[in-house]
């Protein structure tokens, strides 16, 4: 079967500080150890995506230099479609400046460059892949007109989208109603509906309230909780793989270009979310953001309690 995904989104470059802690304002750590790897949301989920079984189309915008080039052909060795990822003579390519605490937690500053310019234009040049997919994805790290371009397309094709709402925005019941599956973690949920997640029920009436808006499903991610899924079908929680944490930067977009996978090969949305489940848990034990992505085999072999 064709599993094509296309994923429309972000490209970046992570610049990686491991500490103790995350600095305070004002504050200097001494003592990290620096690294750099491939990052930006759009790419993350579909490199994702592609180690996990899907053939992967990426629509993106990258700079004409050095990490453009290197985003480019890391793409290339994962088996990903590049022919939609356009170059910007003006602007640069994404940069990300992530701090990483011992505990795994995260602090995230992008410089968005390239990824601004990422417009309707680009998405409309590739009307025809999107039509011929089988799962769309996408974030919020680029143009919110370039996101809502593609997912009217996809909405004309009856090509189901995913949107990862990420990083939190408002966004307008015009967009929503084209989405097929809503992938909000609880501070993306709780800016979308004024609801504070703390527990099950929380999640129950965030979820329903977002359906109400014109959704199908919705997948609320509690990170070492698990998800709670709701759709006309099931309201019920899917629960996390106990990990331990190392970096948790990738673990939604590991989620979302999994579950993209999932869905594409037919599998029941509890199911789907059960699968993405083990790439985001597997993702956790691992520093980077694309480095972390899971095999197919590894996914497998966690769901199969081999791992």
């Amino acid at each position: 079967m064709d599993r094509r995904i296309v994923v429309v989104g972000s490209s970046n470059t992570d610049m990686i500080i491991q500490a103790e802690r995350i600095p305070r304002p004002g504050e200097t750590i001494l003592g990290g150890r620096f690294t750099i790897a491939p990052g930006g949301k759009g790419a993350n989920q579909a490199v994702a995506a592609a180690r996990a079984g899907g053939r992967v189309t990426f629509i993106a915008r990258v700079g004409e230099d050095m990490f453009g080039d290197q985003a480019v052909k890391g793409f290339l060795a994962d088996g990903i479609d590049v022919t939609y990822i356009s170059r910007d003579r003006q602007a640069p390519s994404g940069v990300a400046l992530i701090f990483v605490a011992a505990d795994g937690e995260n602090s995230i500053g992008v410089a968005s460059g390239a990824n601004a310019n990422l417009g309707p234009a680009e998405v409309s040049a590739a009307a025809e892949i999107i039509g011929s997919a089988e799962v769309l994805v996408m974030q919020l790290e680029t143009p919110l007109e370039t996101v809502r371009a593609a997912a009217e397309i996809a909405s004309s094709w009856d090509v189901p989208v995913i949107l990862n709402p990420a990083p939190a925005r408002p966004l307008d019941d015009d967009l929503l109603r084209h989405v097929t599956v809503l992938t909000p973690n609880e501070t993306e949920a709780e800016l979308l509906t004024g609801i504070k997640i703390a527990d099950e029920a929380d999640a129950a009436r965030a979820a329903a309230a977002l359906r109400a808006r014109g959704i199908r499903a919705v997948i609320i991610t509690l990170g070492a909780r698990g998800a709670f899924v709701s759709s006309p079908e099931i309201q019920e929680p899917v629960p996390a793989f106990p990990v331990q944490p190392v970096d948790t930067t990738a673990a939604g977009d590991v989620f979302n270009g999994a579950l993209a996978v999932a869905m594409a090969e037919g599998k029941a949305l509890p199911e789907a979310v059960r699968f993405a489940a083990a790439a985001a848990a597997i993702s956790v034990t691992r520093l980077g953001a694309q480095p972390s992505a899971p095999k197919r085999a590894e996914i497998d072999a966690l769901l199969a309690g081999r791992h």
